[in-house]
């Protein structure tokens, strides 16, 4: 059966309303919340950047039973890879076990706050490669020393570990990071609906049953022009993808790159408005592809507590009754 997250949209939102948003978004019946991790929002008109870890150590407090998850997290330039474990598995405790570590190779958006060079595409893969295997042997509680080529690590051990060793997903985009990743990796990480993507997963991962987790952006509102309107304001980078996505470095850059980008354009593209069925169709898509786990994102903070004590329920229910049912 297909779980249904509930995004924890950091760029958009105050820490204290996303707690609060968390914690409604359980009762509402989401299966899981996923937060990004993020140093700048998208676009100005977002507003907001708060710490995902602090973020999210609030919401195992607030919440007792939905799961949490990083989407995503990157290791390499902004985190140390050691620090993300020893995060990870404190965050595991708080939760009672209730997290997934995501991770990915990142972006310039918010990797160039520390003032160290953006790398290209196939050098950060080689770092998410070795961030994985430090990550990966700490999390197992080894005592870890490596002399890789992007990063040294000193006899570091977690002394605060779960029962269990937090698994990993990792954001994969084409045969290339797929083929790489999967032997390292429990779970791949998607934002397209792309089935051959999931078989080729699925035909290169080894070990146990793998999720696959996407992410899907909606607007909903009773007004359907006023959900366009907010999609256009804050959401209109979206349909950059993720090679242009991934190496603009600053707000104004984005705000560039999409000034041409029209309100029609972003409603081709999000679903917008208050008809729940069409907004399953567009979760649909990420089922019908072969994903066991979608998040939701409610876009803007404006209306967000109006979606969740109205919306929320019945578009679960709609999407549970349209999801494949397990055999």
């Amino acid at each position: 059966m297909t779980r249904f997250g509930y995004t924890l949209m950091t760029e958009q939102s105050g820490p204290r309303e996303l707690v609060g948003y968390a914690a409604d978004a359980e009762r509402a019946g989401f299966d899981l919340l996923v937060s990004s991790d993020h140093y700048f929002p998208w676009l100005d008109s977002q507003g907001h950047a708060s710490n995902a870890w602090t973020l999210l150590g609030a919401v195992a407090q607030a919440t007792s039973t939905v799961e949490l998850m990083t989407y995503v997290t990157c290791p390499t330039i902004r985190y140390h890879p050691a620090v993300v474990a020893q995060q990870a598995a404190t965050l595991a405790l708080l939760s009672e076990g209730r997290f997934l570590l995501n991770l990915g190779a990142g972006e310039n958006l918010n990797e160039h706050v520390v003032g160290e060079r953006w790398p290209a595409v196939g050098e950060r893969h080689d770092m998410l490669e070795e961030a994985l295997v430090i990550i990966r042997d700490l999390l197992d509680g080894e005592r870890v020393t490596w002399e890789g080529d992007h990063f040294r690590v000193d006899q570091a051990k977690l002394w605060d570990l779960p029962p269990a060793p937090v698994q990993i997903g990792v954001a994969v985009s084409g045969e290339q990071s797929v083929e790489r990743f999967a032997p390292l990796a429990d779970h791949l990480v998607a934002v397209e609906p792309d089935a051959d993507l999931i078989e080729r997963w699925g035909q290169a991962h080894e070990g146990a049953p793998s999720r696959t987790i996407g992410q899907v952006p909606i607007s909903w509102d009773p007004s359907r022009d006023r959900a366009v309107e907010r999609a256009h304001d804050q959401f209109r980078w979206f349909g950059g993808g993720w090679k242009v996505n991934a190496d603009l470095p600053t707000t104004e850059s984005f705000a560039a790159a999409s000034q041409f980008v029209r309100p029609e354009d972003v409603a081709d593209s999000i679903s917008c408005g208050p008809d729940i069925d069409a907004h399953v169709e567009a979760v649909a898509a990420f089922w019908e592809a072969g994903f066991t786990d979608v998040a939701i994102v409610q876009i803007g903070d404006e209306g967000q507590q109006r979606f969740l004590d109205e919306a929320a329920g019945p578009l679960l229910e709609a999407l549970r009754a349209a999801a494949p049912k397990e055999e």
